[in-house]
């Protein structure tokens, strides 16, 4: 079975038909995927600015970091239990959009990249330099190609 086959065999489900048909359960599911979407959002952005010395100039990084670390993780916790689900009604249809690829290694990627070098360098005390501005607009890189890939799922 190729992938296109398992995709378009997900897409049929009994399951996801009726999801499809329904009225408001797709749209509930994409409203919670947007929310996990903004709380990532603006936990990462307070981090992040924090990072560019942008903002919050007086509160500690690790401090910043600690206190949205439960957003952070709720967020994506949003994402990863509501997007499998958007994903299987329209898996034949995502098949063929590469923004949908992009979206989802840089998902992976940052997932990665948020658990072992951000986090490393917000816990740590050094913020000064070149490397935490760095960790800084590569979070941010990858978490807005996130979105952007997102959004433009909808405009093939």
């Amino acid at each position: 079975m190729t992938l296109l086959e398992f995709f378009h065999r997900l897409e049929y489900l009994p399951l996801l038909v009726a999801m499809r048909s329904s009225p408001w359960l797709f749209p509930a599911i994409a409203t919670v995927h947007l929310l996990g979407l903004a709380i990532i959002g603006g936990a990462v952005l307070v981090v992040d600015l924090r990072l560019l010395g942008l903002g919050l100039r007086r509160q500690p990084v690790a401090r910043l970091a600690r206190q949205t670390e439960t957003l952070l993780f709720v967020g994506i916790a949003l994402m990863l239990l509501t997007g499998p689900w958007l994903f299987m009604c329209f898996a034949t249809k995502y098949y063929y959009l590469t923004a949908f690829w992009v979206k989802l290694v840089c998902f992976v990627l940052v997932l990665l990249f948020t658990l072992t070098v951000r986090r490393r360098v917000v816990m740590g005390s050094r913020t000064a330099g070149a490397a935490p501005k760095l960790v800084a607009a590569a979070s941010l890189s990858l978490w807005f190609t996130v979105a952007l890939g997102g959004r433009l799922i909808g405009f093939p």
